[in-house]
């Protein structure tokens, strides 16, 4: 195998220095090698893609849908993820200057990334948040700055935020939010989402707002933060979390047609289009009746879940917030168990052969919690919470 020449590793070093491996995918390796293991890692919806979604990129395949589409995405997705997205969220986009279909919501953050931010310039990052966020950011030269919300449940609030605008100055170029949040499974209320859009509203920083999970929000009907300040969003999302349909990479973008022009350009350079396939199946979910049923069926299994694990680690001692969306536990590790987070999950692992991710990966808020992802089927979930109990129960008394 050659070598690489150094001098050009170190020509490299300005973009890349610093970042590594996503630790969520690090630790899900680590536990791959273990026999017997149980993992509760990924955010991996654990159902197949429903049939008739299948059978709609099956039929483009049979029609030789196999030539370039335009950049921005098939004309007939885009009218029907506009559609989803008046049906659902009550929101008003052009689906040919407004909307463009993206691969996966990563590209979709990557674009929107690209479009906003020069070397120098600062993101605002409610925290706990996806640890993938940090990287994109970097890559393009920006400083990530995390607000630590462990104190307010993990809710970012007006003041908060007020706070974080006056001590990062001018620099600032954009505020990156998640909800339903990964990892914590909190959600925002249309009330504090309009708090935060009066703050953002008296500045001229751009709103990423990623979204989605939100097909996936319980007790309440999601609303976007697109809906309180269209003309400052840039707004994420897509099929992914919503049918089961992580592998199949098919995101969205909309928001205000200005920058979506600059945003489309991103995209355009970045991977020219998606696929086709994944584009007819992604169509037959936004567009059909039978798409809404699917969402619907995965969200009531989901409560099932979040319920049990929720009521299991409780009892266990865990200190937990409502999980209100996703398929998230983000649990604060009980009094007498080791207290650093990773430590405590590779202990867990090595022990009980189970894995969950370790919640200091996700920035300020998230030591001495883990991250539980409930996307698994029941039996899996009963495996599971019989090992952790077991685990707490003899760490608690190793610890006393």
């Amino acid at each position: 195998m050659p070598n690489t020449k150094q001098s050009l590793l170190k020509d490299l070093d300005h973009l890349y220095d610093g970042l590594g491996a996503n630790p969520i995918r690090v630790f899900d390796a680590e536990a791959n090698k273990i026999d017997g293991v149980v993992k509760l890692t990924l955010g991996e919806p654990d159902f197949n893609v429903p049939e008739h979604i299948k059978q709609a990129a099956i039929d483009s395949i049979n029609n030789n849908e196999s030539h370039y589409g335009p950049s921005n995405g098939w004309p007939k997705l885009r009218q029907a993820a506009t559609h989803f997205l008046k049906d659902r969220y009550a929101l008003d986009y052009d689906p040919d200057s407004e909307l463009v279909v993206t691969v996966g919501a990563t590209e979709g953050l990557h674009a929107c990334l690209d479009t906003l931010l020069n070397p120098g310039d600062k993101v605002l990052m409610p925290s706990p948040t996806f640890s993938l966020y940090d990287q994109l950011i970097r890559i393009n030269g920006a400083e990530p700055v995390y607000i630590n919300t462990a104190a307010t449940d993990f809710v970012l609030t007006p003041e908060q935020l007020e706070a974080a605008l006056a001590q990062e100055g001018p620099r600032v170029k954009a505020i990156l939010l998640n909800f339903p949040s990964n990892p914590t499974g909190v959600t925002y209320s249309k009330a504090q989402v309009e708090a935060i859009a009066k703050v953002v509203a008296k500045t001229d920083i751009a709103v990423i707002s990623d979204e989605i999970y939100s097909e996936l929000t319980y007790g309440s009907t999601h609303y976007s933060f697109a809906k309180a300040l269209p003309e400052q969003t840039l707004l994420i999302n897509g099929v992914s979390k919503s049918h089961a349909m992580t592998g199949w990479r098919i995101g969205i973008i909309a928001g205000p047609a200005e920058l979506m022009k600059r945003v489309m350009l991103a995209h355009a350079f970045d991977v020219t289009v998606a696929s086709n396939p994944a584009m007819a199946g992604a169509t037959e979910a936004f567009a059909t009746e039978a798409g809404r049923q699917d969402s619907l069926a995965m969200k009531a299994e989901y409560i099932k879940r979040r319920d049990y694990v929720v009521a299991e680690m409780r009892d266990m001692g865990f200190t937990i917030p409502e999980p209100t969306g996703a398929f998230y536990v983000f649990a604060k590790i009980p009094a007498g168990c080791i207290q650093d987070d990773q430590e405590f999950c590779y202990d867990l692992l090595r022990k009980n052969k189970l894995a969950v991710i370790a919640g200091g990966g996700f920035g300020p808020g998230g030591e001495a919690h883990i991250r539980v992802s409930y996307a698994a089927s029941m039996a899996t979930l009963q495996e599971a919470m019989k090992r952790l109990r077991a685990y707490v129960t003899a760490n608690q008394s190793t610890h006393k």
